[in-house]
């Protein structure tokens, strides 16, 4: 874990810490192993909570409709380039059905549709460059 080295009236010391619990420390002194007690409780480090506010997809609008009654958009969730495209304009996209590839960061992601309708109009080409936020694909009812 960590070694420290210490000079006490003239004698030096190496200390390698292996493993501390609660108030036990498992440790070597100039490679002899000890295991130390101490007297009193070490305070646990306070490590702050990440609480992150509800993600809502780009196409939701807050109401709840029938599926069939929905338009919405696709948006990029990350900047990146478009590797592929499995839809076209008036075919019918169910909610979780693959639609585009988008490569972001090295990684490819695939962008599935969160929505049940029909592609009204796709608004990227293979090898665009797209931003967060952009709008890649309309889906109507």
């Amino acid at each position: 874990m960590k070694k420290y080295k210490f000079t006490i009236d003239g004698s030096d010391y190496e200390v390698e810490i292996k493993h501390a619990e609660e108030q036990t420390i498992e440790l070597e002194l100039n490679g002899a192993p000890f295991t130390v007690t101490l007297d009193k409780e070490v305070p646990k480090p306070k490590t702050p909570k990440l609480i992150r506010s509800e993600a809502i997809p780009s196409t939701d609008h807050g109401a709840e409709v029938k599926a069939s009654a929905i338009t919405g958009t696709i948006k990029s969730p990350l900047p990146g380039t478009i590797l592929d495209i499995f839809v076209r304009p008036g075919d019918k996209v169910a909610t979780g059905q693959r639609i585009l590839l988008l490569e972001a960061m090295k990684m490819e992601n695939n962008i599935e549709s969160d929505k049940t309708g029909t592609v009204t109009e796709i608004k990227v080409s293979k090898g665009d460059a797209v931003m967060e936020g952009d709008l890649l694909i309309v889906i109507g009812a």
